[in-house]
């Protein structure tokens, strides 16, 4: 009788944070967000113009510029595009009870977990869907934010813009057969491309089994002494990433593998034994990797001489973001313009989606509208991620990386650095071998503790 009453004083306790969860996240998306037509503006290594050349400028009696304005509003359309195809995973509720506690969402206190996820989301669509791939639907997404996408004139000249791209297309009919067999291959392409997006998508589920899931997050950050309802800096999910990516057991994630630096360092020749690791698939094939690299951008605030490595880093297509945030909040960061870092906040509580579920909706795991913040305003500590397909593209970006490093680098030491060999010649421990009982080495456990330690709160 009496663990009646405290489960229906939980249900009550549950229904009432949900209705507090509703209220307190529900404004993240009214908010508007501003982009200036002067400053190009990147995403993820793409860069977006919303203006024209300087030559395009225009004519006193306004004839070109129905033209200028169309080629300004084409921009605009493919950068939300871009943005939009990019997966967005928040907060959510009513999910199943996690191991453990008897949490249905993680409202409050999962952000960094979302943040993190949304970064690995991005590395797998790197992997498998490729930089230049959107999302076909990206522009059916209500977005409540189109004003502040583009100025008036500019949204008036969209239809006008897409009658001139259809016109233009009409102007270059292929032959019937020729035709045909584009669209049989395009129908094929986009068909397996689909296929994979929603298996990212559903890898990332609010349920026990998915492999990247809340659930199984939380699982592997108990080993470093986390429980449901405890804060999560960056470092420490970097940390538990790598160890969802070891232990995940779907063939197609044998592909890929993924790296934490140490203190700072990122050895080579350790990224490269990981790349070249046993695959379960028996292919002689190397992995892709995923190199994440926890640092600080300061001390108690960010240090505004690190903005340009910041900048430099987000135009690399290589680059899957940014775990950081503000302080008490975790964001992905993933582009900027001007000293303004564009980014995706999990901190909006939607309600849980089964993902096992044929043809699950997939509007809420796409975020409408970008929002942007000032660099200066970046707590401190983040993780840094990077996509390498090959062993070659690793050491094509460690040499780019290297000088861009040196260059934004006024201090003697760089903010973090490529070293050849292993981590064991220079007396660090080497990456454990996997144990059955317990998932991080001692050395990990007390390095997990260190960063538990230092990072900031978020709530």
């Amino acid at each position: 009788m009496e663990a009646t009453g405290t489960d229906e004083v939980e249900k009550i306790k549950s229904k009432f944070m949900s209705a507090w969860h509703n209220m307190k996240y529900s404004w993240v998306l009214k908010t508007k967000t501003y982009f200036s037509r002067n400053s190009p503006v990147f995403l993820l290594g793409k860069c977006y113009h919303f203006k024209t050349d300087e030559s395009g400028e225009l004519s006193t009696d306004g004839s070109n510029f129905d033209k200028i304005n169309m080629e300004i509003s084409g921009n605009v359309e493919e950068f939300r595009k871009d943005f939009i195809s990019r997966i967005w995973l928040t907060y959510r509720e009513e999910f199943p009870q996690i191991k453990g506690s008897a949490l249905t969402t993680d409202c409050g206190w999962g952000c960094t977990l979302r943040t993190g996820q949304m970064l690995l989301a991005q590395g797998l669509m790197l992997h498998f869907l490729g930089r230049a791939w959107v999302w076909p639907d990206a522009l059916d997404i209500d977005n409540s934010d189109s004003e502040s996408w583009t100025a008036h004139t500019v949204k008036k000249l969209t239809a006008s813009f897409e009658a001139s791209l259809t016109a233009e297309r009409e102007s270059k009919i292929l032959s019937n057969h020729h035709q045909g067999t584009l669209k049989r291959n395009c129908d094929d392409s986009e068909m397996r491309n689909e296929v994979y997006h929603r298996k990212i998508i559903s890898w990332f589920g609010d349920s026990p089994l998915a492999a990247f899931g809340l659930h199984q997050l939380i699982e592997y950050g108990k080993k470093s002494g986390k429980i449901a309802g405890d804060w999560y800096g960056p470092a420490v999910v970097a940390h538990i990433l790598r160890k969802a990516v070891e232990e995940a057991r779907d063939p197609e994630l044998q592909g890929v593998t993924v790296y934490v630096a140490q203190d700072c360092t990122v050895y080579s020749s350790d990224v490269i034994d990981r790349q070249c690791s046993f695959m379960d698939s028996g292919k002689a094939d190397t992995k892709a990797v995923i190199i994440l690299v926890p640092v600080r951008l300061g001390g108690e605030r960010t240090n505004m001489d690190y903005l340009e490595f910041v900048k430099g880093i987000l135009s690399l297509e290589y680059c899957v973001g940014i775990i950081g945030g503000k302080p008490k909040q975790s964001y992905y960061f993933a582009g900027f313009q001007d000293d303004s870092l564009i980014y995706m906040d999990p901190h909006y509580c939607q309600s849980f989606v089964d993902v096992s579920i044929k043809d699950f909706p997939l509007e809420s795991f796409h975020c409408p509208s970008p929002k942007k913040m000032s660099f200066k305003k970046m707590d401190p500590s983040c993780t840094i991620g990077f996509y390498c397909r090959t062993v070659q593209d690793f050491e094509k970006a460690s040499e780019e990386i290297t000088k861009m490093l040196k260059s934004s680098s006024k201090e003697k030491y760089p903010l973090f650095t490529f070293v050849k060999g292993h981590s064991r010649d220079y007396d660090f421990a080497s990456s454990p071998l996997r144990e059955e009982n317990d998932l991080f080495s001692e050395d990990e456990k007390k390095r997990l503790k260190r960063f538990s330690t230092e990072e900031f709160v978020l709530l």
